[in-house]
């Protein structure tokens, strides 16, 4: 025991010394004991600052140390004396024995603990008189005012940190000091501490204020160093919200801080009981809110600032505009009877009570209108409270242990949502089964909503809680539950046609009116006609079909629905039968005698109808009648039709946009509906019209097998294989036809905007000079002074200010591009602007512009024999060349003017006044030998060259002599003068140079501005080489030209900063990487790949510039790095910023503050601000903005991030990683603000429950985390999907008007940061109706460099993000919301449920339903593309192959949705059908796309095995058919779908130019993209697909590193067994048997041009993972590969063993989504098509003859059987058989023999051959499967018939078939080892094409890669 205890000990010492030192080798911040305090312990923030102060002090007096942990033992025994809580006992063990050591080596034996307190009080004194601390704040206050000026920045931060670190221990000593007065004597502690000592203990405390944790503005305590209080808008919005007259005076009791008077959050506190740290975050949040709407009404500042009614009055109507609809809807009056009348204070007390509310309601915020229901009732309940004007606890909020909101309100609501939550089996349970989110807010879409009364009546329906689902034979059971609400989620196909039926309609009448005509041969005549007016009953009884559809998708959610809603469903339903019965009756009826009287009513009747549903369709859909239908409302007659034409809900209302944008829609519909239709009829529908009459007439057709169905038929079948395929290209084709029309529409509006105008480096070099104007115009806040620019001075002048207010904008950009090492020193010195101030009079360019132009000038000038105009035109030619003269020429002289005086000075006057008069005289050729210019340079360099360096004697003296050289060349080479009138002053010049004083009174250039000219100067003289390729790195000139570009795109005006919206950023984070540590970054993988190898060679460029910039030599080793902690930790952001890591992220988002900074300084330097000009020019150096008071206080108000890290407590408790980084992101980002989910464990009535926590914490000086906010929340916040649940948790955190939703894989740009405030201001623009409420921003993908798979997916995703969204924005209006970075309206969307939905798998794709939620609450979606974000995608197959899974998963949960059905429902017919073919209807397109190919293989096989084919070819060649003939050889043009690759190749012209973009397709096909996006083709099939028909959709985790390992083929063969290649081996199956058994005229050439594209997608399928699996060919790896997959093939599993150890483990996974009674019977219909190839094939055996009987069919399946029998006997398990060992192989071996002797005997007495066995193979294969596959859907029935077994042992037999079939072909080519090579050139050639050697990052440094 002694042992542990000693060996405990020395841990808990190493963990202090650790704590000590702060982090660990690789920068991480480590904990000591401190960082470890359980948060079970409820007061854990003041023991771990007690233990932090203990650890400070340890070295200086180690008995104080002991004094501070015994207290917080102590502090920790009182809180939990049994160490009950989770952690708590190993705290208390660790703490003691820490106390133990510091006894122990305390000199001496027993201590006096009487002592303590005086010691603490001697210590307390001590502290204070060694660390200054009366010194402190002086010296940092003196800083802080010259900080920004004095260049003393880090001094400044060094001495605020030790300021907060010596007054945060003093705090901690003078609260340990009373604490511990008080339990030594309670009555005498005032007394034990001496007066003195209390009034500076006092002192140091209220200089503690910015120790108290705040978020952004610190309204509970006094600071002067947060500049945010000062401002008057937030002075205003605080005393706003001070108490007013009318509120009830607070009881003495309640507890204000002394630091602030009371105010409305108070009161509300106090009635409702709300938490103190909800009421905190809310009211900093109204604060907030008020501030910046007071700021954007720009109200001059007043010394008592006072909000604005106007302010006050936007905040009130966006907060509480839903709450004013719901009641409208409801046709109840709001609580306030008046508007008008409201105050302002009341106004300000209902807004804050609605978010105090919001804030407090945890999961019940996804609940909008019943946030409204509570709203309500509580603002009555605080009217009562006002009117009896006495405060009191609401009645609504109390019990009997106090009064809280949280457990009378939000609870109770929340327990029956977890309730159902919980029984929907982890998301397997049907969506019918439960209540999700949307059915608990919709039944407050109803009156009866007010049943539930107030207090909540808590016996009602509503909250009855269901029973737990039990488990029945062959699927789920019910449960006892309430019904849902208006909508339920049934799985099944028919959602498409319920929620889209005008499409399906129009589409079948559409084909079935062309049908007509073409039958007809195009004549219009009375018999085409009277066929056409067979539309009629089509119509009905397709719209009787939806209203059956009607009244099976609400089974489930009628005792809940209104019973007005269920009365229309049964309406509709009787009329449409009705209507459909009729109709048909009377056309039939008509058809029989078309002069009858029945004919008349029927076109009457039809007439009548279709004019009626017509008219109905105007006013309802036409935008411009919707106000018309409005007005008519007052009518019965007009309610009752518009409701049964279209069902009302609270949500979808109004869905009709402007008519200008309404016809704009329309008329891209008409033109691909134009396109289509005429494809259709002349391509699809025409040319099968002969060969269908002519095979209908055929009655004698010879079938080769035994027909059951195609007899007097009229040839039925074969004429159905002949048009299904036509029929399901014309269902998909529209989604090709609206491809390339979108794409071209895209392409001329990205045009109309100016997108890719600047697409290249010599594109920026010649349009930089229009740059500054272009910024003005666009980023910069508009100035009066630039409006008048009509003289040349004026307009040189205009330029000259442009250039100087760019310039600090461009060099900040230009030096964050360094700091992120895509640039080097040179290329930022090159690139840098100067500061152009006035002293020089003309603009000053960069030099990369000017670089070499003095000499090629120069050249210019010695060679000339042209006059001087032609000379100077010559140089003109050359904008910058002549840019780079005139600046030579001001600065030669600005320069040697400032540096010489007196003779000098005026040596230097008179040679200029000679060069001007010269030039004005245009004789320069005559006064000046230009081909001397050369010596002038010479001298002028070597003068420049001294002059840049530091002044000294020796300096002086050449500088002197420098100038004496320049003199003489000048006076003797260059110059002939003119004595004449002048000839005194040359004299005297000359007279001076001869007695040496000339230049001997030098003024060293000290001026910084000076020496910065002196150096500009020298570099235009001495840099010769071009720099026309400067930047060179790919990605630096990326972000340039896309800058560049965007200045010259319209954009709304800039804000000043103090009147912008203000925003957040918001990012969900989970688990994945923050920061690679060293190990992850040195780990090397199977092939000797580090990660840091890796990045070395991708990007080499980027790791020189780094090296160089920490100071290292660029061929500096790893290992040196290693050495130096600091380097290390910029060795791991290095990486992380090349990775998919938070810390990129963050580091991107931050730049939005870093830019409003800069922006807010620098406009307070134009308007005059004191402290930004207090140095004139100095105001704009780049390092002023950042120390700035004012700019940061203004960047605070304006911008705030918010990362909510959800398992952050968790991930601390357990000392992950990933939280030291986290801590450390906060350390280095004084911003960023870390929301996440604590878990507490707490005793309550002797049982231990888990209580939960939404905590805010920032970075504190002690490198740990401050929180700032606890917000206890009703229970486990995870009901739904996790993402969604983790932003709704943090989302009252953010602040601002608009939030921007930011993945974990993002990155931003600086200069894109300073778009912003541009950006922000489209939420005031016009876009349509009704304002925006979602802002979409255009994205880059950053991993399109890594390999040919992440540049097919970079390209495809450019694509969508910019072409794509671009036209669905605009013209179409169908835009949603696709994932991130768009910018939400955040007050419109916290009010209506969020951003993002979160039931259980139906909302598994979250973001798309903010936009379905946004847009059926009459929001707007619009798109921008002047602003871009970065992003990163997945690189690797498998990621990619997952990720598309997901959302395909999604998009088959999206058909099922209400959102998707109302959508469908209520948008117009145009806006609906854009809606459809860009959300589900794509997936279907794309999943129609494969089953066509099905449909024309299966066709073509029924064909050849029934002989069929080769019937009709037959007849074809005697009657010379050829249209027959063309019909049968058809492909269907479904290879159409290349056309899908336009938006891609117009993407690349517009932004890359038609040369380049030629280019990038060519190449992209060499590294087969096609195969790659055919099998994402089958990717999205088989999982949208799947999902709707069984569900499963799953959250798909792809890990985003950099996937450079080879993928082993067992993995593989996991993710693609049945997505691909059992459906690739089908499609191969198909094409054999075609092969094998069908008839082509045209030989083997029309095989192969009719089935090549089904040949190409089935063997993508196939091995199109192994084509793009690094090392796929390696003959090492796949003889590795194929071990493993026996491996894992034969092993046999058990208990635990998951699917990647195990085949029979997998293969149980594989079947677990076949759940449901309906799943099992759709499995089986589909698997039946596999049974028609033994039926045909054995009937084309030549020993069948050409007997048809049913007997050969019958006695193939005995053939089947005997081979079953045969496999059972051979695979018999050993197991088993122990016992009969012998037996079974002599059974085995007698089964063997007697199979040989039948086949033997088969072959000599019958007509059996050796093609008749293979043939019998290729019959029974699919055979088998499709008895596999139904065996497998009934998997509880075959269990309980004892064939599990047997079946699973066939399962594994095929499994290995198929793997060996694939393997095969991979096992040939890794023989040759030139395929290998070809496969690495193939997968990694755009790395090749930026000169890497992917060879060695697969070689890596492995020593055993050879053998």
């Amino acid at each position: 025991m002694p042992q542990v205890e000693e060996l405990w000990e020395r841990l808990v010492d190493a963990a202090l010394r650790r704590g000590r030192l702060g982090a660990d080798a690789f920068g991480q911040p480590v904990s000591g004991i401190a960082g470890n305090v359980p948060s079970s312990l409820e007061n854990s923030r003041n023991i771990d600052a007690i233990l932090r102060a203990a650890d400070e002090i340890q070295d200086e007096d180690p008995n104080i140390s002991r004094i501070l942990c015994e207290h917080a033992y102590s502090l920790a025994q009182n809180l939990d004396p049994n160490s009950e809580g989770r952690g708590v006992l190993q705290f208390k063990t660790g703490l003691m024995s820490v106390i133990r050591q510091k006894l122990a080596k305390k000199e001496g034996g027993g201590i006096d603990r009487s002592q303590d307190i005086a010691r603490l009080q001697d210590f307390y004194k001590q502290y204070r008189e060694k660390h200054k601390v009366d010194e402190l704040r002086e010296d940092e206050m003196k800083l802080r005012e010259s900080g920004p000026f004095s260049g003393n920045l880090g001094e400044l931060e060094r001495k605020t940190l030790k300021r907060k670190k010596v007054f945060a221990t003093l705090k901690v000593l003078g609260t340990v000091l009373e604490e511990l007065t008080k339990e030594v004597s309670p009555e005498d502690a005032e007394r034990l501490i001496p007066e003195e000592l209390k009034r500076v203990m006092k002192s140091d405390a209220a200089m503690t204020e910015d120790l108290i944790a705040y978020n952004i503005i610190p309204l509970d305590v006094p600071t002067m160093t947060n500049a945010v209080v000062s401002l008057p808008e937030v002075q205003a919005a605080v005393s706003a919200l001070r108490y007013f007259r009318g509120l009830p005076k607070l009881p003495g009791d309640f507890s204000i801080p002394s630091t602030r008077s009371a105010d409305i959050f108070d009161f509300l506190q106090y009635v409702f009981g709300f938490q103190k740290d909800s009421v905190s975050n809310q009211r900093e949040h109204i604060v907030h809110l008020l501030a910046n709407e007071q700021s954007r009404l720009g109200i001059p500042d007043e010394n008592e600032p006072k909000i604005d009614e106007a302010a006050v009055q936007r905040v009130f109507l966006k907060s509480l505009d839903n709450y004013i609809k719901w009641c409208n809807y409801l046709c109840i009056q709001p609580v306030w009877s008046n508007l008008e009348a409201l105050s302002k204070e009341k106004k300000l007390l209902f807004v804050s009570l609605y978010f105090l509310i919001w804030g407090e309601a945890a999961n019940i915020r996804f609940l909008p209108e019943c946030l409204c229901y509570i709203f309500h009732h509580m603002v009555r309940e605080l009217d009562e409270i006002l009117r009896q004007q006495v405060a009191q606890h609401a009645n609504s909020c109390s019990s009997q242990d106090g009064v809280s909101f949280l457990d009378q309100v939000i609870s109770p609501l929340y327990e029956v949502v977890a309730a159902e939550a919980a029984n929907n089996d982890n998301g397997r349970a049907p969506h019918s089964a439960w209540r999700n989110y949307d059915d608990f807010n919709e039944y407050f879409w109803s009156l009866n909503c007010f049943e539930l009364s107030w207090p909540w009546r808590r016996n009602s329906l509503f909250f009855m809680k269901p029973k737990p689902r039990s488990k029945s034979f062959l699927g789920n059971s019910g449960s006892q539950h309430r019904g849902k609400t208006s909508f339920v989620e049934h799985r099944t196909f028919l959602h498409l046609y319920h929620s889209f039926h005008r499409l399906w309609i129009f589409l079948v009448m559409m084909f079935q009116g062309l049908t007509i005509i073409a039958f007809n041969k195009g004549n219009l005549n009375i018999k085409t006609l009277r066929e056409v007016l067979s539309l009629g009953p089509t119509f009905v009884i397709m719209k009787f079909f939806e209203s059956v559809l009607d009244i099976f998708m609400m089974y489930g959610a009628y005792s809940t629905t209104r019973r007005v809603a269920v009365s229309r469903i049964f309406l509709r339903f009787l009329w449409f039968g009705i209507a459909s019965v009729f109709l048909s009756f009377l056309y039939v009826k008509a058809l029989q005698d078309p002069h009858s009287v029945l004919f008349k009513i029927y076109i009457f009747v039809l007439g009548i109808y279709a004019a009626v549903q017509l008219f109905l369709s105007v006013l309802m859909r036409i935008p411009a009648c919707h106000s018309l239908t409005n007005q008519c409302d007052r009518w019965s007659l007009v309610r009752f039709v518009k409701w049964m034409h279209q069902e009302q809900y609270y949500v979808g209302r109004a869905m009709y946009e402007r008519s200008s944008d309404f016809i704009k829609y329309m008329l891209f519909w008409l033109v691909v509906l134009g396109c289509k239709f005429s494809f259709a009829y002349f391509l699809l529908i025409k040319p099968l019209v002969e060969p269908t009459k002519v095979i209908v007439t055929y009655d004698t057709l010879q079938y080769s097998w035994h027909d059951f169905v195609s007899k007097h038929n009229h040839n039925a079948l074969t004429v159905a294989t002949l048009w299904a395929p036509v029929f399901a290209i014309y269902l998909l084709d529209v989604h090709i036809f609206y491809t390339v029309t979108s794409a071209v529409v895209g392409f001329l509006l990205g045009a109309r905007d100016r997108l890719g105008e600047i697409r290249s480096l010599d594109a920026v070099h010649k349009l930089f000079e229009k740059f500054p104007g272009a910024f003005m115009e666009t980023l910069h806040v508009p100035l009066e002074i630039r409006s008048s620019n009509n003289t040349r001075e004026e307009v040189v002048n205009k330029n000259k200010t442009d250039a100087a207010r760019f310039s600090p904008f461009w060099n900040e950009i230009i030096r964050n591009l360094r700091q992120e090492d895509y640039i080097t020193n040179l290329e930022m010195d090159l690139l840098t602007m100067p500061k152009n101030s006035w002293k020089v009079p003309l603009v000053q360019w960069p030099l990369f512009l000017l670089a070499s132009k003095i000499f090629l000038a120069k050249d210019i000038a010695a060679e000339s024999k042209d006059s001087q105009d032609e000379l100077w035109e010559r140089i003109s030619r050359d904008d910058y060349m002549k840019y780079a003269v005139e600046e030579c020429y001001c600065t030669i002289r600005l320069i040697l003017t400032e540096i010489l005086d007196e003779e000098g000075r005026l040596w230097v006057e008179k040679i200029y006044e000679h060069i001007d008069e010269s030039i004005k005289k245009k004789d320069i050729h005559a006064n000046f030998q230009l081909n001397k210019l050369q010596l002038v340079i010479s001298r002028l360099t070597a003068l420049t060259g001294i002059l840049k360096k530091e002044e000294s004697p020796e300096m002086t003296k050449g500088a002197v002599k420098a100038l004496q050289d320049l003199y003489d060349v000048i006076r003797h080479d260059v110059i002939s003068v003119n004595m004449g009138e002048n000839r005194s002053t040359w004299n005297m010049i000359l007279r001076a140079r001869t007695e040496g004083r000339l230049f001997s009174k030098l003024k060293w250039p000290k001026d910084d501005e000076l020496r910065a000219q002196v150096k500009r100067l020298h570099s235009l003289l001495t840099i010769k080489e071009s720099a026309a390729n400067v930047p060179k790195n790919l990605e630096a000139r990326r972000r340039l030209e896309f800058f560049t570009n965007s200045l010259f795109m319209q954009m709304p005006t800039a804000k000043p900063v103090r009147e912008m919206l203000s925003f957040s950023v918001f990012t969900p984070y989970y688990s994945e990487i923050v920061l690679y540590s060293m190990p992850e970054l040195l780990k090397k993988n199977e092939d000797g790949i580090s990660i840091l190898f890796y990045l070395q060679k991708i990007f080499p460029d980027e790791w020189q510039n780094f090296l160089a910039r920490i100071g290292r030599d660029e061929n500096a080793l790893d290992s040196e790095l290693l050495d130096n902690r600091d380097d290390v930790l910029e060795l791991r952001f290095w990486a992380s910023y090349r990775g998919q890591t938070l810390a990129r992220t963050v580091r991107g988002m931050m730049y939005y503050r870093k830019a409003l900074m800069l922006q807010s300084y620098l406009e307070r330097v134009s308007s005059g601000d004191t402290e930004a000009t207090l140095c004139g020019d100095e105001a704009t150096d780049k390092q002023g903005f950042e120390f700035s008071r004012e700019a940061r206080a203004q960047a605070d108000l304006k911008f705030t991030y918010v990362v909510t890290c959800q398992i952050y407590g968790k991930q601390k408790e357990e000392q992950k990683p990933e939280a030291a980084d986290i801590a450390l992101l906060m350390q280095r980002n004084e911003a960023l603000r870390v929301a996440f989910i604590d878990s507490v464990e707490t005793k309550k009535d002797g049982k231990f429950q888990m209580e939960f926590y939404s905590k805010l914490v920032k970075g504190d000086i002690n490198g740990k985390d401050k929180e700032i906010y606890s917000i206890k929340l009703p229970g486990n916040p995870k009901l739904g999907e996790g993402k969604p649940e983790n932003q709704n948790h943090a989302i009252i955190f953010t602040r601002g008007n608009a939030v921007q939703t930011i993945d974990m894989n993002q990155d931003n740009y600086f200069e894109e940061a300073l778009k912003m405030r541009n950006l922000l201001e489209e939420f005031n623009c016009d876009h349509g109706l009704r304002p925006p409420t979602i802002l979409g921003v255009r994205e880059h993908i950053f991993t399109g460099s890594v390999s040919s798979l992440a540049s097919f997916m970079s390209n495809q995703e450019t694509s969508f993000v910019t072409l794509g969204q671009r036209v669905l924005a605009n013209p179409l209006k169908v835009r949603m919301h696709y994932g991130h970075p768009d910018v939400f309206d955040r007050v419109f969307h916290i009010t209506r449920g969020g951003i993002s939905k979160a039931s259980r798998v139906i909302n598994i794709s979250e973001d798309i339903y903010s936009g379905f939620n946004s847009t059926l609450r009459q929001g707007n979606v619009t798109h921008h593309e002047y602003i871009q974000v970065g992003k990163g995608r997945d690189v690797g197959l498998n990621q990619i192959a997952l990720f598309e899974g997901k959302v395909a998963g999604g998009n088959g949960e999206q058909v099922l949705s209400r959102d998707v059905y109302r959508l469908g429902q209520l948008f117009d017919f145009f806006r609906m059908l854009s809606f459809y073919f860009t959300t589900v209807g794509f997936y279907l397109c794309t999943m129609l796309t494969v089953l066509t190919v099905y449909i024309f293989l299966y066709g073509k096989a029924y064909l050849a095995l029934s002989g069929v084919g080769e019937a009709i070819q037959d007849r074809a060649q005697i009657t010379q058919n050829t249209a027959l003939n063309a019909a049968l050889n058809t492909q269907f043009l479904f290879q159409i779908g290349v056309f899908t690759a336009i938006p891609m190749i117009l993407g690349f012209i517009l932004e890359q130019g038609f040369l380049r973009a030629v280019v990038s397709f060519i190449t992209m096909q060499f590294q087969l993209c096609s195969v790659f996006f055919t099998f994402s083709l089958g990717t999205r099939t088989h999982y949208f697909g799947r999902t709707i028909l069984h569900g499963g959709a799953r959250y798909q985790a792809t890990g985003r590193g950099f996937v450079v390992r080879h993928i082993k083929f067992s993995e593989n063969y996991r993710l693609y067994s049945r997505s691909h290649f059992v459906k690739g081996l089908e499609v191969v199956l198909l094409l054999v048997v075609y092969l094998a058994y069908g008839y082509n005229e045209g030989g083997a050439l029309s095989y192969i041009l009719l089935t090549v594209s089904s040949w190409f997608m089935g063997l993508s399928w196939l091995f199109a993972p192994y084509i793009f699996n690094p090392s796929g060919f390696e003959w090492q790896k796949t003889v590795e590969d194929f071990k493993d997959w026996t491996n894992w093939l034969l092993y046999r599993g058990g208990i635990g063993v998951k699917g990647e150890e195990s085949w029979e483990a997998w293969w149980d996974e594989e079947l677990a989504h076949i759940r449901t009674m309906s799943g099992r019977i759709m499995e089986t219909i589909l698997s039946l098509r596999f049974f028609i190839f033994q039926y045909g094939i054995v009937y084309k055996l030549q020993a069948s003859g050409n007997d048809t009987s049913l007997t050969v069919y019958g006695l193939s399946w005995i053939v089947l059987a005997v081979l079953m029998i045969l496999f059972k006997v051979f695979t018999f398990s050993q197991k088993i058989s122990v016992n009969f060992q012998l037996l079974l192989r002599f059974v085995q071996g007698l089964s063997f023999m007697l199979a040989l002797a039948g086949l033997a005997v088969a072959v000599v007495f019958t007509d059996l051959s050796l093609p008749d066995i293979f043939a019998c193979i290729l019959a029974f294969v699919p055979t088998g499967w499709g008895i596999l596959s139904i065996a497998a859907a009934w998997k509880p029935l075959t269990k309980r018939l004892g064939l599990w077994k047997s079946i699973r042992s066939i399962a594994r037999f095929y499994d290995a078939g198929m793997g060996i079939l694939i393997f095969i072909p991979i096992a040939f080519f890794s023989w040759f080892p030139f395929v290998s090579t070809f496969q690495t050139r193939l997968m990694f050639n755009q790395a090749f094409s930026r000169g890497l050697e992917i060879s060695l990052i697969l070689a890596g440094n492995n020593p055993n890669t050879g053998i």
